[in-house]
């Protein structure tokens, strides 16, 4: 018997809690989504949404890493 992989709904951050995750202003938000920058967003019923997982991929194309500066 095979078993149906049911995938899992998405997560959906609103702005205020997507400015709490980054410490930044709704403003800020609202800005880059004018400069069409940050992560993707949807318009459902209305109200802007972050995908949760677009979110976390976002954060990782923005990582950058320190460098080690012993001799």
């Amino acid at each position: 018997m095979m078993e149906t992989m049911i995938p899992s709904s998405p997560i959906w951050l609103t702005t205020a809690e997507l400015a709490e995750r980054w410490k930044l202003t709704e403003r800020t938000l609202e800005r880059w989504r004018a400069e069409r920058y940050g992560p993707c967003w949807h318009v459902l019923g209305g109200s802007i949404r972050y995908a949760l997982a677009e979110v976390e991929a976002f954060e990782t194309r923005a990582r950058r890493e320190g460098r080690d500066e012993r001799p």
